[in-house]
This record gives C-alpha cells, structure tokens and sequence, in this order.
C-alpha cells in the first residue's frame, strides 16, 4: 500500500443532484388546479420591446439599417443587435437612435411602454405598422404630455 494520496479528483457537482424516489413519473410542468388560468406569461424583456419599437419605426420610415446607423453614429451591426433584442443599449444611444428616427428619447420610450401595456401580443410582429398609424400614437403621446 502505497502512503500518497489517491490521483482521484473530488468532484463538486454545480448544482445539487436531485435523488427521486423510484415511482410513477411526474407531468414536467407544475400541477394545474381544475379552473385555475393557464400557465403564466413569461414578462417580455426591456431590450427586446424597444428593439421592436425601433425596428417597426424604422420600417414604418422604409429607411435602411445603414441609414440610420449613420445618423445615429452608432455602428450598423449593433443597431442591427439592438432591434433584435441581443444589446441593451444605454441612455445615450437609444436617444441618438430615436433621434435618427425624427424621435425623442421620451417618444420612443413611450411606445415602447404602449406595446408592454397591450395584453398578450406577439412581441415580434413581421410586418411594420402603417405609417399613419404610428403617427397617430405619437401625435396621442404628445397630447398627453
């Protein structure tokens, strides 16, 4: 026997194993009560809703990536992240992109806030809205304001 200790590595596992007692095989989702609503909606993310926005906007105007890229000295590849959803964007350059869109910051947020307040929308809507109807929402915004 040899006095050295063992070439074995001790593994610590990242996350705990789950021991289940051997028996019949449980629904992968939670339990749903008998009359109880359907299973929760699942919040949009921030950058996604205001990727969204700026891509409908920019659609609505029929001007390119590149165009607005340029106007908004920001790079086109990451514009094109930000509509996506991919990048979070600070305060700076989501208003030099809404300001490349004819848009103030307030603006653009407030659509943003539009779309998260309509009930259970598909965030990704592949057809860009008529443009008068945008500028009716933003003529509404201002009103308000």
């Amino acid at each position: 026997m040899s006095s050295h200790a063992s070439n074995q590595a001790r593994v610590i596992p990242l996350r705990p194993v789950r021991t289940e007692p051997a028996g019949p095989a449980k629904p992968a989702g939670p339990a749903q009560q008998p009359g109880s609503p359907g299973p929760a909606v699942k919040e949009p993310l921030w950058r996604d809703v205001v990727g969204d926005v700026l891509r409908r906007e920019r659609l609505a105007q029929e001007r390119t990536l590149k165009d607005v890229a340029d106007a908004a000295r920001i790079s086109m590849p990451y514009l094109s992240e930000l509509e996506r959803g991919r990048k979070e964007a600070s305060s700076e350059v989501l208003a030099a992109a809404a300001h490349a869109l004819g848009l103030g910051l307030a603006d653009l947020l407030s659509l943003a806030h539009g779309q998260l307040a309509q009930p259970a929308r598909p965030l990704r809507a592949r057809t860009a809205p008529r443009p008068t109807e945008v500028q009716s929402r933003l003529s509404l915004i201002r009103l308000a304001a």
